[in-house]
């Protein structure tokens, strides 16, 4: 980012002093912004700026506005679920960017302690309990629905890399694919997420912080939970040996988040999740954000697996994790 405006945002903050060097450092991770440390004499500060191209392989460009869907969800989930999200402390339409709080180190990322070995079925169950109180407090509410009425931001970050690109690349399962990319945009119930990953939750001192909702959007829950249940079955792949812990993670998730289901009949919402979690898993491996941990081999049984249960849906999550195990 600009020196100068890291300097006139800040300042316009009340952040920095007149005499100080405001300097930014960039932080890894993520492939859809810019995101910058700024040590102040106030304080450590996160800066986050939009990118209009994403950093993958296949062309993918997304509207730089999805920024303010961002601020404005972060805001919403804390009103509902305090200190499990950052805190935003100003904006800059200019730059498309804002400044939120920074979580050091003692706060550890999930998506690097699963991969590590270290399993916790309490944050999982925590993130279901959180995912829940969002989509809970939110499930058709019409003036939520009207500020995330963000239907074509979710299409181009969503569905086109996800789903579209993966029917491109399997044409004999487009007429299944595009139909849940139908079925996903046509259901509007709840405030989405859209990035429900490991990688963009922290578990620390005041518990589990869900990060990164540029994907913001009222619409489907079962995204939501699809989305994250996704990542306990491509690890359980990749490390067949902790499979049993990441399916028991699965199933707490699921557990926790069900409790708060009370906007629409669980069995239904537990059917759409179930027929979507395989196209989301075939594609991390086809769509536009391939996963990048997998190898050759593993990847090939995930496909095989996704498309197995495309031509015959599952009828429930307890199937997935049967035939998964």
């Amino acid at each position: 980012m600009n020196p100068g405006d890291l300097r006139r945002i800040f300042l316009s903050l009340g952040l920095a002093a007149a005499d100080e060097d405001v300097v930014a450092t960039a932080l890894a991770g993520g492939v859809s912004s810019g995101i910058y440390r700024v040590d102040l004499r106030s304080g450590s500060y996160c800066v986050k700026q939009a990118l209009p191209k994403l950093k993958v392989a296949k062309e993918w460009l997304v509207p730089v506005e999805r920024v303010f869907h961002e601020i404005a969800w972060l805001r919403a989930a804390a009103a509902i679920v305090p200190g499990h999200v950052p805190r935003v402390l100003g904006s800059d339409d200019e730059t498309k960017s804002f400044v939120m709080e920074y979580l050091g180190p003692q706060y550890a990322n999930w998506k690097a302690r699963l991969l590590a070995g270290h399993v916790d079925t309490g944050v999982a169950r925590a993130l279901g309990e959180v995912l829940g109180r969002i989509h809970a407090t939110t499930a058709d509410d019409a003036a939520v629905a009207l500020q995330f009425a963000t239907d074509a931001n979710f299409h181009s970050i969503r569905l086109e890399p996800y789903l579209v690109e993966t029917a491109r690349v399997h044409p004999a399962l487009a007429d299944r694919l595009l139909a849940l990319v139908e079925r996903t945009a046509s259901t509007r119930r709840v405030l989405v997420h859209g990035d429900v990953s490991p990688k963009n939750i922290l578990a620390g001192p005041r518990g589990l912080v869900l990060l990164d909702a540029e994907c913001a959007w009222f619409g489907d829950p079962a995204f939501d939970v699809a989305f994250c249940l996704n990542h306990f079955l491509l690890k359980a792949v990749h490390m067949p040996a902790l499979a049993a812990q990441l399916l028991e993670a699965f199933r707490a998730v699921t557990a926790a988040y069900a409790a708060y289901v009370r906007w629409e009949h669980w069995p239904d919402l537990e059917l759409r999740i179930a027929t979507l979690l395989p196209a989301l898993a075939l594609a991390r491996i086809a769509g536009k954000s391939p996963v990048e941990y997998l190898r050759e081999g593993e990847r090939e049984a995930v496909r095989a697996a996704a498309i197995a249960m495309l031509r015959e849906p599952p009828q429930g999550l307890q199937e997935i994790t049967e035939k998964w195990a």
